[in-house]
Formats: structure tokens, C-alpha cells, sequence
């Protein structure tokens, strides 16, 4: 059963940050995000940007902005999820994945309100028609382009859609300084809103079920 999560009230000051950085990363990456536009068309057939729907906060789907790194049509010919040998990946396809050059574009998507620099990553329509209720907490705040899965997750190899209860029950808000994240759940970030509560009692009823 999918229930709409209660959005936390995010400061100010972190939507004036998302969009200061996005911005200057725009800006100050123009070149390398224009040479990067170049190699992809001469390297494969096929769009420069790869767009896909994907759910953001409150549920509600979005479109994220990645550089194409598949063959055209990549959905068509194989798996929803990819793997690290997938044969649909073009090899410039591969160094930018590798370097994480394909989520620049992202960028695009803080700017437009629809992500945040630190979030949760977005997931797949498809994935997230699975989820238990508990597990929607994680769309209680905007989806972000470097998050808690991918620091301590993926360098492990672990799948975003396996790790969800990892980013359900830490949830990134702010940042204490310039660069240090507040994202432990049970220091009481959420209390304010009883959110953590609720995570808590979700997470004991499902266990217990």
C-alpha cells in the first residue's frame, strides 16, 4: 500500500544553497559539459541526454538529466537494471560512468527545484511500486545527486533498490558547515515532525509482520 509521505519543511537557506551551487557548477563546467555533449555524438548515434522518469519528493515523478552512456533504445534490449559489464554501455558510455561525469546534467534538475545537491538518489517508477510503506519516508524530502547510498553503498556494490531501508531511516536535511552533512535519523533531525517516530513504529510492524 503506497501512502504519500508527509514533506519535511526543508530551510531556506538549503534551496538558496542547491541553487548557488547548481548554478555555479553550470557555469564552471560549461566546457567540460560541452566536450563531453561533442564526444558522446561522435562516439554513438543517438541523443546527447539521456531523460527517464523518475520519483521525487511527495511521490511525484520527475524527469532526471543524465549523459547518454547506452546504445539508443538500451531499454529495449535487455534489463530495466544495468550492470557493470552491460553490453549496452557505449565505451565512452563507460569512463563517464566510471567518473561520474553522466550525472552532471543533474545539475539542470537542482536548478529546477526538482532534486537537491544531497538527497536520497531518485528511484524507478517501477522499482518504487514495490515499496512497503515504511520504506516512502525516503520521498519525505527532495531526491539528491550524491547521497548516503552512494558514499557508503555503491562503492561495495551495493544496488540502490536493496538499500533503501538504509536511506528510509538516515535522511539527509542540512549541512553543518559548508561541507559537513547532518544525516543520522536517530539524532533527532525528524523530531520536530514526528517523522522519525513514525519511521520507527513503520519499521516495527513491518519487522514484526
Amino acid at each position: 500500500e503506497c501512502h504519500t509521505p508527509a514533506m519535511l519543511q526543508i530551510p531556506l537557506w538549503k534551496r538558496s544553497l542547491d541553487v548557488a551551487v547548481s548554478l555555479t557548477g553550470l557555469l564552471v563546467l560549461s566546457p567540460l559539459l560541452a566536450v563531453t555533449a561533442l564526444l558522446i555524438k561522435l562516439d554513438s548515434r543517438g541523443p546527447v541526454f539521456f531523460r527517464q522518469e523518475r520519483i521525487g519528493a511527495g511521490l511525484k515523478p520527475f524527469s532526471i538529466f543524465k549523459f547518454r552512456t547506452m546504445v539508443v533504445d538500451a531499454q529495449l534490449k535487455g534489463a530495466l537494471l544495468t550492470a557493470g559489464h552491460d553490453p549496452r554501455i557505449t565505451p565512452l558510455g563507460r569512463i563517464l560512468r566510471n567518473t561520474k561525469i553522466d550525472e552532471l546534467p543533474q545539475l539542470l534538475n537542482v536548478l529546477r527545484g526538482e532534486m537537491s545537491i544531497v538527497g536520497p538518489r531518485p528511484e524507478l517508477i517501477e522499482i518504487v511500486g514495490n515499496y512497503r510503506g515504511w520504506q516512502h519516508g525516503r520521498h519525505a524530502v527532495k531526491p539528491g545527486i550524491t547521497g548516503l547510498w552512494q558514499v557508503t553503498e555503491r562503492p561495495n556494490g551495493g544496488l540502490m533498490h536493496e538499500c533503501v531501508e538504509l536511506e528510509a531511516r538516515r535522511c539527509v536535511l542540512g549541512v553543518e558547515g559548508p561541507l559537513r552533512l547532518r544525516v543520522e535519523l536517530p539524532q533527532g533531525c525528524l523530531a520536530g515532525d514526528g517523522v522519525a517516530d513514525r519511521f520507527a513504529a513503520g519499521l516495527s510492524l513491518e519487522r514484526s509482520g
